[in-house]
């Protein structure tokens, strides 16, 4: 989104490009939520509702209106909204004024066909969801197959049935309803004449690179983070004895060339932040609360960089946080709960293995909050603390369980008093921050 503020008097006008169905509902519920969170599905569905009693257009209304239906902040609001256009579902147009006006237009989701064989939305899915759950979902969207070779096709087709007649010539119309839907658009583009340049004219078709095939390999350049170097050896060798893209084949080959060059993970999950329905409700303003909202608003990437001082982590410990995400299946903000504290306990260490049993037994847990973490490691630390300790004398044991005891995360044995908030919530988050590392 364009860097313009949206003020809650700033008006605006929803119109439906496309007809929403009940399937399509579930579509955005079971596929595009775990993407794009519950506010952004409840922000598309409070858009529906504002449509008139046709669900073709919706009267002018503020984005104060926004606030009250949805009861969020109008920066949450911006952020479902930008989500939204994201991945596809919605197009925005704003006219300057005193008072902006917005268009908002509706577009449908894509079929779960689409959708599971979509090489950017598939993988980010797989990637929330992980391999159990995301087969539980594949699994609802199949079709049984039906064997029918002893079969015989007797459909009538039309001319069967009817018979033409001299009729009056009908032009087309076309500003029916119909079902439509919007693709998802990645403004970094691939160098297509870089690639063009590595390929012998004589191997491929002069339509091989039609808009559908440039259109996949910018979004697989995108997800797999490929630049066109690494792309054209993938697309030499997905070129068929016909001269075109075995489309099926460049898929597999770019999630195999990323996976081998990541020991076998998929695209990283370290820049995500907790999910928005895992989310503490706002409104508490103790320091605890702020430390929760701190550990839910920034990504484990950000917090390990911080850890850094600002320098870019190790190769080893991001593949550590991905490991925590995509094996372990722990969302964002537990993780940042977990680095800090196997960081404050363990002498400022990653240990694989420490933060690994930690990790597993947290899952087997079902922590899946910020505060459910918190207040975990409160509860267990002196648990947690014996398995860091080693075999030296007794003097050396509690002299360093002293140690560790000193370093628990500033959370523990915290007050949780209330007190007005005297700063912006961004300038808040980094002193929490640093008082982290």
């Amino acid at each position: 989104m364009k860097n313009i503020t949206v003020l809650p008097a700033d008006t605006y006008t929803v119109i439906n490009k496309t007809i929403i169905t009940d399937k399509d509902k579930k579509i955005l519920t079971m596929l595009y939520q775990p993407i794009i969170g519950f506010a952004a599905v409840s922000l598309y569905n409070t858009f529906l509702d504002d449509l008139d009693k046709q669900e073709v257009m919706s009267s002018d209304l503020t984005h104060h209106h926004l606030m009250s239906i949805m009861q969020l902040k109008l920066e949450d609001i911006l952020i479902a909204r930008e989500k939204l256009e994201a991945v596809g579902l919605i197009k925005t147009y704003l006219k300057k004024d005193n008072i902006n006006q917005y268009v908002y237009l509706i577009f449908s989701p894509i079929s779960p066909g689409e959708f599971f064989s979509h090489p950017i939305l598939n993988v980010v899915l797989y990637n929330n969801l992980g391999k159990k759950e995301y087969e539980k979902i594949l699994n609802y969207f199949k079709i049984p197959r039906i064997n029918l070779k002893d079969f015989e096709d007797i459909t009538s087709s039309f001319d069967d049935v009817f018979t033409s007649v001299r009729g009056t010539i009908m032009g087309i119309e076309e500003d029916i309803t119909r079902r439509d839907s919007n693709n998802i658009s990645i403004n970094k583009g691939i160098d297509f004449n870089l690639i063009l340049s590595g390929i012998p004219d004589s191997q491929i078709h002069p339509k091989c690179f039609n808009e559908e095939t440039r259109e996949l390999i910018n979004n697989l350049s995108y997800i797999y983070n490929l630049d066109a170097m690494d792309m054209q050896g993938l697309v030499r060798n997905s070129i068929n004895e016909k001269g075109f893209i075995d489309k099926n084949l460049l898929r597999k080959s770019c999630r195999d060339y990323y996976q081998f060059d990541n020991y076998g993970n998929l695209p990283t999950l370290i820049y995500n932040k907790q999910p928005e329905y895992l989310k503490k409700p706002k409104g508490d303003n103790s320091k605890w609360a702020k430390m929760v909202y701190t550990f839910e608003n920034i990504t484990p990437y950000q917090l390990l960089k911080a850890k850094y001082k600002g320098a870019e982590p190790t190769d080893r410990d991001k593949r550590l946080i991905e490991n925590l995400l995509i094996d372990q299946k722990l969302v964002p903000g537990v993780v940042n709960v977990l680095i800090s504290y196997a960081l404050k306990v363990n002498d400022e260490k990653l240990t694989k293995s420490f933060v690994e049993t930690l990790a597993g037994q947290w899952k087997r847990l079902n922590i899946e909050t910020v505060e459910d973490a918190m207040r975990y490691t409160e509860k267990e630390h002196k648990k947690l603390n014996n398995y860091v300790k080693t075999k030296d004398k007794k003097a050396e044991k509690d002299k360093k369980a002293s140690k560790q005891e000193e370093n628990l995360p500033a959370w523990f044995h915290q007050e949780q008093e209330l007190h007005e908030t005297s700063s912006e919530e961004k300038e808040e988050m980094d002193a929490i921050l640093k008082e982290l590392i």
